[in-house]
Parts: C-alpha cells; sequence; structure tokens
C-alpha cells in the first residue's frame, strides 16, 4: 500500500462526510422531509446543477470502463464517446421549464409522481417502478464494483475489503444527508473529475512523447486504431451514429438524470447549467478516452481493460499527485452511486409505500422508511457486486438501455402531446423493456446498429398507435352516452 497515493483519498472521504453531516442538519430543519430528502428543496443554482447532472451522468463506465475500451479500440472509441457531449444540453432543453413547471404543479418529487399525475395510472407506477428498480440495480452494481476495483489496486487489499470499504463510505453520507449531500458533493466531484483529467492527459502525452509520438506507434502497431472504425473495423459508422441515441438524445429518458432537471430554483439557473454542463462533460469525456488510447503505447499488453486509468496513474505521475487524480474516478463512480441509491430509494418510499401502502404515514414513519429503504438497497447491491462482470462499462450501458426504451416517450411525449394517454404509456413501457430485453439476449446489434435503437422506435410506434386508437375509443363511447 501506497501511504502517499491512499492519503489524498481519505482526506478527500473525510470532506465529503463533513458535507454529508452539513447537510443532514440542513434536512432536519427543513418543512417537508421528502422534498429536502429527495430534490434538495428544489434550490440548486446553475453551477451545482450542471456539476451534479455531469457528476451522476460521468460514472464508473466513463472513468474506468470508457478508457479501458478505448484503450482496446482506439482514437474510434474516442469519436464514439464525444456524443455524450450534448447530454446535458438535450436534457435541459427538452425537458427544460414545462418539465419543473409541471413537476411543481403536480408536487412531484420523483419522475414517477410526475408520470402518476400525468397519466392517472396505478399501471404506469407500478411499471415505472418496476423498470427502474431492476435497471437501476444494474447500474449500482456496476458503480459498486468500479470503487471496490479502484480502491483494490491503489491500495493491493482484497477485492472483497475494497468493496466493503466502498459501499460503507457511500452509505453513510446519502442516507444521512439525502439529496442536498449528493448534490453539493457531485460539485466537489465535478471539480475533481474536471482537474483530474487534465492533469493526466497532459501526463500521458509528455510520457509518451508527444502527440505525434504517440499516433505514429499506434498505427505502427495496428493502422486501425487511428481510425474511426476501431481496432478490428467494428465501429461502422451505423453503429456509431445509433449509439448517440443510447448515450446522446435517449439520456433524456434516464430517471436519475431527468430528476435534476426538476431541482433547480430558476431559469438562470438552467441556461447557466446547459453552458457548463456542456463544456465540462465534453472537457472530461474527450479527456478520459484519450488518456484510455495513448496509454496503449506507454503500457502495452495491460489484459483487464478496467484497471487502465489506476494503472497509468501511477506509471506517470508522482505518488501522491496520483493519489489527488485517482480521486476524479472514484468521484465520479461515488456520485453516481449516491444519486441511484437515491432514486430507487425514493422510487420504493414515495412511489410505493406512500402512494399505495401507508399513503396517510406520519412525516417520522416516512423518514425511518426512507434512511431503512436506503441502506437495505447499498447492502443488497453489495452483494450483487461480490461476483463482478469482466468489463462493467456493457453492465452499465445495459441499464441505461433498459431505462431509456421505458421511460423516454411517456416522459417527453407526456410533457408535449396532450392526446398521448395511459393506454399508450403503459404499452409503450411494455413494448420498449421488452424488445430491449429480448434483443438484447438473442439479436445485439440488429442490422449493424446499437440494440436500444430498435426498442427506442418500437416503443414510440407503440405510445401514439395505442394512444390514438384509446382516444378514439373514449370519445366515441362520450358521444354515444351523450
Amino acid at each position: 500500500m501506497n501511504g502517499q497515493v491512499v492519503t489524498p483519498l481519505i482526506i478527500f472521504l473525510v470532506f465529503i462526510f463533513i458535507i454529508g453531516f452539513w447537510a443532514s442538519k440542513k434536512m432536519n430543519s427543513s418543512n417537508s422531509f421528502l422534498q429536502e430528502y429527495f430534490l434538495g428543496g428544489r434550490e440548486l443554482g446553475g453551477f451545482i446543477l450542471a456539476m451534479t447532472m455531469m457528476a451522476t451522468y460521468g460514472s464508473a463506465s466513463s472513468f474506468i470502463g470508457g478508457p479501458g475500451v478505448a484503450y482496446t479500440q482506439g482514437l474510434g472509441w474516442v469519436l464514439l464517446a464525444m456524443s455524450q457531449v450534448v447530454t446535458g444540453y438535450f436534457v435541459l432543453m427538452i425537458l427544460g421549464k414545462k418539465f419543473a413547471i409541471m413537476a411543481r404543479r403536480y408536487q412531484a418529487v420523483t419522475l414517477i409522481d410526475f408520470l402518476k399525475e400525468r397519466y392517472k395510472s396505478k399501471w404506469v407506477v407500478i411499471l415505472s417502478a418496476f423498470s427502474i428498480i431492476i435497471f437501476l440495480f444494474s447500474a449500482m452494481a456496476a458503480q459498486w464494483v468500479g470503487g471496490a476495483r479502484l480502491i483494490e489496486s491503489l491500495t493491493g487489499i482484497s477485492y472483497m475489503s475494497a468493496l466493503f470499504i466502498f459501499a460503507i463510505s457511500v452509505m453513510v453520507y446519502v442516507v444521512i444527508g439525502g439529496f442536498r449531500a449528493v448534490a453539493l458533493t457531485d460539485a466537489v466531484q465535478g471539480a475533481i473529475m474536471f482537474i483530474g483529467t487534465l492533469i493526466l492527459l497532459i501526463a500521458v502525452i509528455i510520457a509518451g512523447g508527444g502527440i505525434p509520438k504517440i499516433i505514429s506507434d499506434l498505427a505502427a502497431e495496428n493502422p486501425k486504431l487511428v481510425t474511426p472504425y476501431g481496432f478490428d473495423g467494428g465501429l461502422t459508422p451505423l453503429y456509431v451514429s445509433s449509439f448517440w441515441i443510447l448515450v446522446g438524445v435517449g439520456v433524456v429518458g434516464l430517471p436519475q438524470v431527468t430528476v435534476r432537471a426538476m431541482s433547480y430554483k430558476n431559469s438562470k439557473a438552467m441556461h447557466r447549467a446547459i453552458i457548463i454542463g456542456t463544456i465540462v462533460v465534453g472537457s472530461i469525456m474527450l479527456g478520459m478516452h484519450l488518456i484510455g488510447v495513448f496509454a496503449r503505447p506507454i503500457m502495452p499488453g495491460i489484459e483487464v481493460g478496467d484497471s487502465v486509468m489506476p494503472l497509468i496513474a501511477l506509471k506517470v505521475l508522482p505518488p501522491w499527485l496520483a493519489g489527488v487524480v485517482l480521486a476524479a474516478p472514484m468521484a465520479a463512480i461515488m456520485s453516481t452511486v449516491d444519486s441511484l441509491l437515491l432514486l430507487v430509494s425514493s422510487t420504493v418510499v414515495k412511489d410505493v409505500y406512500i402512494n399505495y401502502i401507508r399513503p396517510n404515514a406520519s412525516e417520522g414513519s416516512i423518514k425511518k422508511m426512507s434512511f431503512g429503504v436506503t441502506a437495505v438497497l447499498g447492502i443488497l447491491v453489495f452483494l450483487m457486486a461480490i461476483s463482478p462482470p469482466d468489463l462493467l462499462i456493457w453492465l452499465n450501458l445495459f441499464s441505461f438501455g433498459g431505462l431509456e426504451a421505458a421511460f423516454i416517450w411517456p416522459v417527453v411525449l407526456g410533457l408535449y402531446w396532450q392526446r398521448g394517454n395511459k393506454f399508450g404509456a403503459i404499452t409503450s413501457m411494455l413494448v420498449g423493456t421488452g424488445s430491449y430485453i429480448i434483443i438484447h439476449l438473442y439479436f445485439p446489434n440488429p442490422l449493424g446498429m446499437h440494440t436500444v435503437t430498435l426498442p427506442i422506435v418500437l416503443s414510440l410506434i407503440a405510445f401514439i398507435s395505442v394512444s390514438l386508437v384509446s382516444g378514439k375509443k373514449e370519445t366515441n363511447q362520450v358521444s354515444q352516452l351523450t
């Protein structure tokens, strides 16, 4: 164990805990526990909104898995990853004011709150809760694995011990601090990610002898590494353009991102967040994936892609600075885990328990239930992460696709198309998630497109056609009665 590397990480964790305890005091003084615990009182400013969106979206797959895939695929994966630059812009421009206004009108604390009031359907709520719990468990497991692998590679302790340390660290400040703690720590973590990425990219370029030397070394090893098509030519134009749906436009359907679009305090904050978020996401995504590619000539032969980031940082930086820089992927992982943990907890407590089990639950019992559910969920994800997959980015992207197929049209068309109804929403969610799972398991990347493309198209057709047909039936029934 290298003390100079580990010390900055320990200092970082202590600072995060301090923010969590401060947020818990603010939460105790709030009039509404639910509004404060799950939305931070809807008081996010532009900078914090941008950073919490970016930090929630920029996860273990961006900082650990992404560079690992770029290490294997070459510059083609960097091009593909840059489709994520528009994420914050799309989410806030498409949802933006209308979503925030309607969420406040409905007193919505969660995405499912909004869907419940918009469609007036118990089945929409149940399907939404089921989708969030199933797919976000996959996403959380990926983050748990990423955090444990990072700690394992830095300290030399066993994977199980590293997983335990990471789980305890996250659960303490999420359980006690709620959304405000998550948003504030995301702002700190986002700044660390930005600075850490810049430092490491510069160090890797210097260690490789400059960009021209690195590019020539890559081309000498395999000319395809410096083309847009990947080391084996697998990144076809059709696949890359359809992948943009998954990590660009489709992000509008991710509950962990959309909930941020109902938490800002005013329009000025939203507009500032669009600008800051686009710049920061673009810089980090470009930097992290270039680091993965540029590491290949410096450290050839790395077999486990998820270890590229920590290994290259330890090689090209002094130990103390490596510890500071590696707080960036730790920050990315923790900021995503805390958001997902809180989102699944709010689904269980607010959308299922309060809506259908104990509608008249007291503030005290809701508070105990929220803390308890968050802790239990953390333990369950810990158990899932004990047997990790080989490359966690695929686990994370699987959950992204499932959530987008379920939610993108009920959310977007629910906002902008008055004729959309509960029958269309239910059918869209069933078709989207059902077709996504079937295609993912049996027909991956059909016609050369990413797996998520067809389910999103099918769910759109299902939403529009069923809404129109059922709307006509309702109109005919009313006219017959009158």
